[in-house]
């Protein structure tokens, strides 16, 4: 069973964020994917991670075969990328939702429905419900139910790349919850629109730090 670190859940999911959202400048230097990291908007929790995290996270990563070092002759500095995909043998909506749960932690259908608009377009939430569904019933499940929280309408689903999560017992989810379909939960306009303003800023941070890499190369 595949078993990731903090460090290395952050580093992966930013891999495949930027391979999907930004192709145009993946593989990426150590020193954008440090910023893709930390970056402050579509990150649950924030982090500050040092190259030096961000490197050994990449050396173990490599080792489990799961991201590569990229020095072609068309690099002038260190790129890397991921195998992500293949390795776990995923559909692109997959992907989509692996590496938001990695990136933003625990989310609802209608939050993943919203918050991977930009790697995967999912036409409707029943869409979302069944890759959840066939992620939760694979050999080895790589996402779980959690039980609702008090004062909430939705269960939110958690991916099970860093390991088994326990679950308190006294805290089933109702069968109910389990087996009834979850009702449409279309994102309020403001919430929508404030989405949509933290993916530009996280597609303009992208471009800025491959333009600091660039000038670093050129100079």
């Amino acid at each position: 069973m595949l078993v990731l670190n903090e460090f290395e859940l952050r580093v992966l999911g930013a891999l495949v964020e930027k391979q999907i959202s930004t192709p145009d400048y993946y593989p990426l230097t150590l020193n954008g994917l440090t910023n893709a990291c930390n970056q402050k908007n579509n990150r649950q929790p924030v982090v500050s991670y040092t190259e030096s995290d961000v490197q050994r996270a990449l050396e173990s990563l490599r080792n489990k075969q799961l991201a590569f070092l990229f020095d072609g002759a068309t690099a002038r500095v260190p790129k890397y990328g991921n195998f992500f995909q293949k390795a776990l043998a995923l559909e692109p909506p997959e992907v989509a939702v692996l590496c938001v749960l990695m990136l933003r932690g625990p989310q609802t259908p209608g939050e993943l429905r919203s918050r991977t608009a930009h790697l995967h377009n999912f036409e409707s939430l029943p869409l979302v419900e069944e890759t959840l569904q066939r992620l939760s019933t694979r050999a080895e499940p790589l996402v779980c139910k959690l039980p609702r929280q008090p004062g909430t309408k939705e269960a939110r689903f958690a991916h099970l790349l860093g390991g088994e999560i326990k679950i308190e017992e006294g805290a089933p989810v109702p069968a109910a919850e389990a087996t009834a379909p979850t009702g449409p939960a279309e994102p309020a306009p403001t919430s929508k629109l404030e989405e949509e303003v933290a993916a530009l800023r996280e597609e303009l941070n992208a471009l800025k730090a491959q333009f600091a890499d660039l000038k670093q190369q050129l100079g």
